[in-house]
């Protein structure tokens, strides 16, 4: 087996190993943007790829209601649900305050893992 074969076969394996993080997001009484989608989606798997171990799916949903903005967020994976949500006077900052809640949620999650294996 040559070099080039043997580097796509472990490329393949390790591709195959690393858990999905799907990211869907819901805009309700706003208009949708592509940023908004982008830096969503971004944010949520940058807090989560370091703490999930299975296929995860992430559900946002941002909307305005009156002058609060809020972003919700829904995850569900193999070993957890969590949900968080965060409200603002701007989108951006809400998606910030629902990626830390949900952060903090993986934290004790994983810290209860690590306990539990270790008794």
């Amino acid at each position: 087996m040559s070099q080039a074969e043997k580097s796509n076969q472990s490329d393949s394996f390790s591709e195959s190993t690393t858990p999905e993080i799907n990211v869907s997001v819901t805009f309700r009484h706003t208009e949708p943007t592509e940023a908004l989608k982008n830096y969503a989606s971004e944010k949520f798997v940058n807090c989560l790829e370091k703490f999930v171990v299975s296929d995860t799916d992430v559900h946002v949903i941002l909307s305005v209601e009156k002058r609060d903005h809020v972003a919700e967020a829904r995850v569900s994976s193999k070993r957890f649900d969590l949900s968080g949500k965060g409200t603002t006077e701007d989108l951006y900052s809400a998606i910030d305050k629902a990626v830390d809640i949900v952060a903090t949620q993986v934290r004790k999650q994983k810290e209860i893992r690590v306990e539990r294996s270790h008794s």
